[in-house]
């Protein structure tokens, strides 16, 4: 994934955010910061790697349901990262 796209927040692909999950290259988790402002969180598939893109210069607080949204694309992630 180019630098711009990773600066701007989400991986924008080819592939749609409707992708089923053996083919998704990208994932939104919807979380807020300190300040209870919405944010989001990005987990990318970049070739063998997964990266984790947390909102710019804030922390990430996520609720029961944002957790288990994190670590479901975190395992599908980690799925696609080793093909």
């Amino acid at each position: 994934m180019d630098e711009q796209a990773r600066e701007t927040g989400i991986g924008r692909t080819a592939e749609s955010a409707a992708a089923s999950a053996e083919h998704r290259r990208w994932w939104q988790v919807d979380c807020r910061d300190l300040s209870n402002a919405h944010r989001t969180l990005a987990v990318l598939v970049d070739r063998d790697e997964v990266e984790l893109v947390g909102p710019p210069g804030h922390a990430a607080v996520l609720s029961a349901l944002g957790v288990r949204q994190l670590s479901t694309a975190l395992r599908d992630a980690a799925t696609q990262a080793r093909k």
